[in-house]
């Protein structure tokens, strides 16, 4: 298994953010034990954390021509018409996908193809939950 390369930044916030905790148990705290067992507990569920949400685990995808793979881990949340304005300008079939803090936070491409459109979309960054996150939140549209 791998880290996904954007998680990079935030283990090296999280490893440093480990060391200071850990050095200010040390130092202030010299003869407690349960200051420097606290400062190690934190510090690793920080980086377990860290690690799990970042993950990229290795895939085995059937080479089959006409499979359909889902494109993210989750739970499937709406399928739904709805109409797409920014490319088809027709209804086009939703399908949403919630991913929660354990799950990886990787998408894939469901299905091989051309991309004959991207474009990203700068914007918010509202919680997935919240009735407009599709279309406020920063995105990219493939």
């Amino acid at each position: 298994m791998t880290l996904h390369k954007e998680g990079y930044p935030t283990v090296g916030l999280a490893l440093i953010f480990s060391v200071i905790l850990i050095g200010i148990a040390w130092y202030f705290f010299p003869q407690s034990n349960v200051a420097k067992c606290t400062a190690y507990t934190i510090s690793f569920f920080v980086l377990v954390i860290v690690l799990q949400f970042f993950r990229n685990p290795s895939r085995n995808w059937t080479k089959n021509e006409n499979a359909l793979i889902c494109p993210a881990d989750g739970k499937v949340v709406v399928i739904e018409e709805t109409l797409e304005t920014e490319f088809f300008q027709d209804k086009r079939i939703q399908v949403s996908i919630f991913m929660s803090p354990t799950n990886v936070h990787i998408n894939r491409y469901p299905l091989s193809g051309i991309v004959k459109y991207a474009k990203h979309h700068a914007g918010k960054y509202l919680v997935a939950w919240h009735p407009k996150s599709s279309t406020e939140n920063e995105r990219t549209t493939v």
